[in-house]
């Protein structure tokens, strides 16, 4: 499978999504929890440059393999502490909206809101709606696994 464009984007996309990510990192989550959700989102929607790109970030912060690779099955493993699992529980709840899926019922936001502050939650909501929205990039655009950014 080759990628439909191999363009880059115009600089002005380029600058709104770097103020994006500033405005994410900047909101006081972990880093590490902010990695966890990106790629939680991103195997949900099969995007295999941004499950790529996430686990080299996350072990760029000292993520362990133990807990990487088992992400996609974080409610059966011992790997994470509540806190990340109530965010990886709001990631697939925001994340799978379709088709008459619940989305993020108020047990979820709750329990999320117990862990973490109102710009904490910002935070994560504004990571999970920004990588939902390079997931549906890539796949329309068949980018690669391989690429970091």
């Amino acid at each position: 499978m080759e990628a439909r464009m191999q363009s880059r984007p115009n600089a002005d996309v380029t600058t709104a999504i770097q103020h994006l990510h500033k405005a994410i990192h900047s909101g006081g989550v972990d880093p590490l929890v902010l990695e966890l959700v990106h790629l939680r989102v991103s195997q949900i929607n099969g995007c295999s440059p941004c499950v790529f790109a996430g686990v080299a970030a996350a072990r760029k912060q000292g993520e362990t393999d133990e807990r990487l690779h088992n992400v996609v099955t974080w409610r059966e493993t011992p790997f994470f502490t509540e806190a990340e699992r109530t965010a990886l529980a709001l990631a697939e709840a925001a994340t799978r909206v379709q088709d008459g899926a619940p989305g993020v019922t108020d047990e979820i936001w709750d329990a999320a809101a117990a862990h973490f502050d109102e710009q904490q939650l910002s935070a994560i909501t504004l990571e999970i709606a920004l990588t939902n929205f390079f997931n549906r990039i890539n796949r329309t655009t068949r980018q690669q696994a391989g690429k970091t950014w």
